[in-house]
């Protein structure tokens, strides 16, 4: 297990299990463990939406989300956040440290 799925590992245990897509998430996991490196705690839900996109866009590159932030519904919008709160709490513990 490498240091990326460690930390992708650890943001799924906090993301609640009905919001987490029934498809292969190891792949979407590790770009959110890369947000956690590159932005830490600054990490946004524009950001977590912009790496579902990237994710989503090899599964389905039809689907009605795959389109900038600003233009999504609040509804749509709100779905990031839980994503967003696991980034910054694992990106705000030190290494080693669950």
């Amino acid at each position: 297990m490498t240091y990326l799925d460690v930390l992708a590992a650890r943001i799924e245990q906090l993301i609640p299990v009905e919001l987490i897509p029934a498809e292969d998430i190891k792949s979407l996991f590790r770009l959110y463990a890369v947000l956690a490196l590159a932005k830490g705690t600054a990490v946004e839900a524009a950001d977590v939406h912009n790496t579902w996109a990237a994710w989503m866009q090899e599964r389905n590159p039809q689907h009605r989300s795959i389109k900038p932030f600003d233009e999504l519904d609040e509804e749509t919008k709100a779905f990031d956040e839980p994503f967003v709160q696991a980034i910054r709490a694992v990106a705000g513990q030190p290494a080693g440290e669950e």
